[in-house]
């Protein structure tokens, strides 16, 4: 990791009710390892009715069929100013889910707002070399959510 601060989102995703979608995975290139200082999740939902919608942070076997995300749309880093190629790939709004491994997280949210956290220092996310990282959601009624990751390249 060489202190190369990254930002990644999903843009808007479209969830369809009762079905796990991951909206945004990160993907570390091999041999180099990617540090998650956070996420944030935020929903567009109307109804203070709806249920919350479960989220799950997940070490992914394989990428499963996503959209790889862009430099500067999907991924950017957070000073223009760095020099380094960034190793660190995105991809968002799997239409075939990718294969789950460890849970690392998991929470609900009101579909009618949003979380963002960070981990404390020294306890962050670490994706080994090769390793990817997915947020998946399972909402109980059709939602739109925007993901986003803070990453230490």
């Amino acid at each position: 990791m060489s202190g190369v601060v990254l930002k990644a989102n999903s843009a808007e995703v479209s969830l369809t009710a009762a079905t796990a979608k991951t909206a945004l995975q990160v993907v570390a290139a091999s041999n180099h390892r990617v540090k998650v200082l956070g996420f944030a999740i935020f929903f567009k939902g109307t109804s203070a009715t709806d249920t919350p919608v479960k989220f799950r942070i997940l070490r992914q076997t394989d990428a499963g069929t996503s959209t790889g995300g862009t430099a500067g749309t999907h991924l950017s880093k957070n000073n223009d100013g760095d020099d380094e190629t960034v190793q660190t790939t995105v991809n968002i709004n799997a239409s075939v889910e990718p294969t789950p491994g460890n849970v690392l997280e998991v929470g609900e949210i009101h579909p009618q707002t949003g979380a963002r956290w960070f981990y404390p220092l020294g306890q962050e996310m670490i994706i080994k070399g090769a390793g990817r990282v997915g947020v998946e959601l399972t909402a109980a009624q059709n939602q739109t959510v925007v993901v986003a990751a803070d990453l230490d390249e």
